[in-house]
């Protein structure tokens, strides 16, 4: 299977689920708009959200992947499993007591790291302490599940274990529907979202349990033994889950800053959640199929296919976040207004909304290309370089968070991020080049410059389009018309843009079917998925 076609295999499923994670956030902003008990769930939900960026997906993504893939090469299927054993042990006594630390000292933890603003109003304090013991446990499903999505990716089955989160998104979908049709109120409506993010962690457990299982590992619970290798796992995964999950780490310390504000830490997510969508389709592909690809291609001494893999995936991610990015920068106010705007979410909150979203436009390609850097750490095993790099970024972010926020409010801290992004993105790339460690390709040097400039030409046209349009995008046109012409500029602007970069050689037939056709180094282990 090429490279592309298992990136669209993992972006297509994460695309579900953005797209179900649309209308949950739609339906959640009409049902509580920026208000009190819409910062609660966010910042409750924001919390064991972090920990399972930074303990699961951050260091089992990114530490486990490798190791895990070296047994299957070393000592073959049984030799893998043992290892699975012996990791899901450890990680499952360390949730437990974790989990159990944690719920006791959630007000503590509410009231010093998660929202110290939400003091000033004791109900949205209450409200976010609750909300927050009963999503806790989300966490230990969610990190057994990243563990065994790593399974999953190593062993080339990677569908199972990237369509799984959409359930999260159906389960709260499901909830709101319900919520909407018996009319209660805000708070409960909180604390059945709380109890649909349990079910949904559950759910999502269960499905890649299945996955591994039908793969043909059957994992056994063993009492917690640090062998050799699960040392090894910790010494990779601790700077591994710090880096992997630096933008989770900024996302906390700004949910901390903006609890000052009322409905900044709402509108703060209401944006994320459309931002989302290219970062999640293009990098977490691109992320997920990387790093084993990279891992399999470096053990086997093939270097010139590593290169390729790691020139192809930026190229890759240039090529579809750029135009993403144009267009959140000068149409973020009718996206904002078509997909949030009704119910309590007002006109002056799809202002704010946008203005984030536009600011998180800039940003979105060094996020994606974060993605396809680290992999070129990770695989050779140094995690040590990135966490450095995810530190230095993470004190950009809150010095200009704090400086920012006075000033601009929530709009200063997504500044933040994203000049937290560059910094870590340009610090990645740079350091790879001085090692050697990134094949020279002057042919996608010379395409970079042209790609920006498709992107560059497609953004004129959507803002002078956007004036042209100003009633049938604006809050009095009906909802279809309003959709449609949002979509039809999409679709005009995809046309300019492809055109432009095929007319201008920033794409070329032959460099697409160079990515459709191109086959990995054939691995010791293991067979492609049909899944």
């Amino acid at each position: 299977m090429s490279l592309v076609k298992k990136f669209a295999t993992v972006g297509g499923a994460t695309l579900g689920s953005r797209i179900f994670g649309f209308v949950r956030e739609s339906l959640m902003a009409a049902a509580l708009g920026t208000g009190p008990i819409a910062d609660a769930f966010n910042a409750a939900f924001r919390f064991p959200n972090t920990f399972r960026r930074l303990f699961a997906e951050g260091a089992f993504n990114s530490a486990f992947v490798p190791l895990f893939a070296k047994e299957i090469e070393q000592r073959g299927m049984d030799g893998a499993r043992r290892f699975s054993e012996e990791v899901f042990g450890v990680l499952f006594t360390v949730l437990l007591v974790l989990t159990v630390v944690m719920e006791f000292s959630m007000p503590f933890i509410v009231r010093t790291v998660v929202a110290p603003g939400f003091m000033a109003d004791p109900i949205k304090f209450e409200s976010t302490v609750r909300l927050a013991v009963i999503m806790f446990p989300y966490l230990a499903c969610m990190s057994l599940a990243s563990m065994m999505g790593g399974m999953l990716n190593s062993l080339h089955r990677y569908f199972a274990a990237a369509i799984a989160p959409v359930f999260l998104n159906i389960v709260l979908i499901a909830v709101l529907a319900y919520g909407w049709y018996l009319r209660v109120d805000g708070i409960t409506i909180g604390t059945w979202l709380a109890w649909g993010v349990m079910v949904a962690g559950v759910l999502q457990l269960a499905i890649v349990w299945i996955a591994v299982r039908h793969a043909g590992i059957k994992i056994g619970l063993r009492l917690p033994h640090f062998t050799a290798n699960v040392r090894r796992l910790l010494l990779l995964a601790l700077p591994a889950a710090i880096t992997g999950g630096i933008t989770q780490i900024n996302l906390l310390i700004n949910t901390n800053i903006a609890s000052g504000q009322e409905g900044a830490v709402s509108s703060l997510v209401y944006a994320d959640r459309i931002y989302q969508l290219p970062l999640g389709v293009v990098g977490i592909a691109v992320a997920t199929v990387l790093l084993p690809e990279l891992s399999r291609a470096l053990r086997g001494g093939h270097l010139k296919e590593a290169a390729n893999l790691q020139n192809r995936s930026a190229e890759f991610t240039l090529f579809l976040t750029l135009p993403a990015a144009a267009a959140l920068l000068v149409m973020s106010e009718p996206i904002v207004r078509l997909v949030f705007e009704r119910g309590r979410f007002s006109a002056d909150s799809t202002v704010i909304v946008s203005h984030i979203l536009a600011i998180y436009g800039l940003g979105l390609p060094a996020f994606v290309l974060i993605k396809a850097f680290i992999p070129g750490f990770f695989a050779r095993e140094d995690t040590r370089t990135p966490m450095i790099f995810a530190a230095v970024s993470v004190v950009v972010n809150v010095s200009l968070a704090l400086t920012l926020f006075p000033r601009m409010g929530a709009a200063g801290i997504a500044t933040a991020e994203i000049t937290a992004g560059w910094v870590n993105a340009l610090m990645l790339f740079f350091t790879l080049v001085k090692r050697g460690h990134w094949g020279q390709d002057l042919g996608l040097l010379s395409r970079i410059p042209r790609l920006v400039f498709a992107a560059g030409l497609m953004a004129a046209g959507l803002y002078f389009a956007i004036g042209w349009l100003a009633w049938p995008l604006s809050s009095a046109a009906p909802l279809g018309m309003r959709a449609g012409t949002v979509a039809a500029l999409v679709v005009v602007a995809m046309i300019v843009y492809f055109g432009a970069a095929f007319a201008t050689g920033g794409a070329d037939l032959g460099m697409i079917r160079r990515n459709l056709k191109r086959k990995a180094a054939k691995p010791a282990v293991a067979t492609e998925s049909a899944e």
